[in-house]
């Protein structure tokens, strides 16, 4: 049967209801159960429940639960081994003067970059007494912090997100070495770390509300200003005991996280699983925690990650249903018809990164993007690696500017800042470094597709 306009029903529902309610999770579940009712009629009620069923048991959905579980379990666990504050005060020793120390955040980033979650939360926890001494504007800090995490997280291929994602492309018979290959071109997460650096150097202005911010601070105002901010999808802080341990009880953790994952053929659910072993060794055998705290820790860290488990869930099955009701075809042949793939880069980053700042849901939007842009990227002989550099840098384009979204909660956890407070100093340069990232996609389909 030939849906046509009525298959983008669920899409519009989503998108247009968590633009306008900010309730991510709720417009997921409704857009899904509208997708259901499209497919399956008077049967809807148990086609419904089929569809979730169908979803638990995707190896694809599987994978996702297992690193989500993973990490959460991992990120726990150096949150309350006193490693992070270890870690913080080693790389602050030397933060002295406004640019070293904003410097010090920078590097602290590339060296934390598994998860967004831990480098927020570490970073602002470690960094926000050495940056209040320098007189640094916690804006600042926050705006630096958010930014880079996302960033890393799409551009370093060992974290959760490229984890994530190449478990999605794998059902295109696309590989790890082709999300290596697109990192090249994720333009503006390239974008964002070098002006991060630059700002930090002093090489670039100050302008908007973070300019105000450091006008605030020297005319001896304080350093951060407390506002409400919104909830978080993940139930994730760092402890209020202030512990310290050797900062090797992070750094060898991320190390075998990272050496097991390479050595098996870049398997990074073997990587989160050997890191807690070792995590397992190294806590248990300082007496840093008891066996059942560091059992009761990874449960806590997987049960904090449970909400955004369930979000994915219904947007597997929201891509799912949509595959019945036709709605990749009736998108793919619309788009390939209407644009040049010379604009097909720039129209797949704009679009991914308006779904993800309406929505927040920057893993969920993965779920429906890549199945659309992937099969539209082949059927117009543009290189999938293209295609996947275009969505990352949409997706970070989304996270960077999207005020409910998770990482800028995690942010106002750590610094103190509101989420809006935040949007309002990132977005002059996260839309500088879209206009950037669009021309950019222009001249690679000009030149090079």
């Amino acid at each position: 049967m030939e849906y046509g306009l009525i298959a983008c029903i669920p899409m519009i529902v989503l998108i247009v209801g968590a633009l306008v309610t900010k309730r991510i999770a709720e417009m997921m579940v409704l857009a899904s159960f509208i997708a259901a009712i499209l497919v399956y009629k008077e049967q809807f009620f148990t086609g419904y429940i089929e569809l979730m069923y169908g979803v638990l048991s995707t190896r694809s959905y599987q994978f996702v639960l297992i690193v989500l579980m993973g990490f959460g379990g991992m990120i726990r666990l150096l949150q309350h081994s006193g490693a992070i504050v270890g870690f913080g005060n080693l790389l602050t020793k030397g933060a002295k003067g406004q640019k070293r120390t904003l410097m010090t955040a920078w590097i602290m980033s590339f060296l934390i970059f598994v998860d967004n979650y831990l480098s927020t939360l570490t970073i602002s926890f470690s960094m926000r007494e050495v940056t209040d001494r320098n007189k640094i504007p916690r804006e600042h800090l926050a705006f630096q912090v958010s930014t880079m995490a996302c960033c890393l997280c799409a551009l370093i291929p060992f974290s959760s997100w490229t984890a994530y994602t190449v478990g999605l492309i794998s059902e295109h018979g696309l590989t790890f070495a082709d999300y290596t290959a697109a990192i090249p071109y994720m333009f503006y997460p390239l974008i964002i770390v070098i002006t991060c650096i630059l700002l930090d150097a002093g090489m670039l202005p100050k302008i908007g509300a973070l300019k105000e911010s450091y006008d605030r601070v020297a005319g001896a105002g304080p350093v951060v200003i407390t506002e409400e901010s919104g909830t978080s999808m993940v139930d994730m802080e760092m402890p209020e005991e202030d512990k310290e341990t050797s900062p090797l009880n992070i750094i060898i953790p991320i190390v075998t996280f990272i050496a097991v994952s390479l050595y098996f053929d870049n398997d990074l659910t073997c990587g989160i699983f050997a890191a807690i072993g070792v995590q397992a060794v190294l806590y248990l055998a300082q007496k840093i925690m008891t066996l059942t705290e560091f059992v009761n820790h990874i449960f806590d860290g997987a049960k904090s990650m449970t909400n955004l488990a369930i979000v994915i869930c219904f947007a597997y099955m929201l891509s799912s249903a949509n595959e019945s009701l036709g709605f990749l075809e009736f998108l793919i042949g619309g788009i390939s018809s209407m644009v040049s793939p010379k604009l097909l880069l720039a129209l797949i980053f704009l679009v991914v990164g308006f779904a993800v700042f309406a929505t927040a849901g920057y893993w969920s939007i993965q779920v429906i993007a890549i199945p659309i842009f992937i099969p539209l990227a082949l059927s117009m002989g543009v290189n999938p690696s293209l295609a996947i550099a275009a969505v990352m840098s949409g997706i970070v384009f989304g996270c960077n500017i999207c005020f409910y979204v998770d990482t800028v909660f995690m942010t106002s956890a750590g610094t103190g800042v509101s989420n809006l407070r935040q949007i309002k100093v990132t977005a002059p340069y996260a839309i500088a470094g879209a206009v950037l990232t669009v021309i950019g996609y222009l001249i690679v389909g000009i030149f090079v597709i």
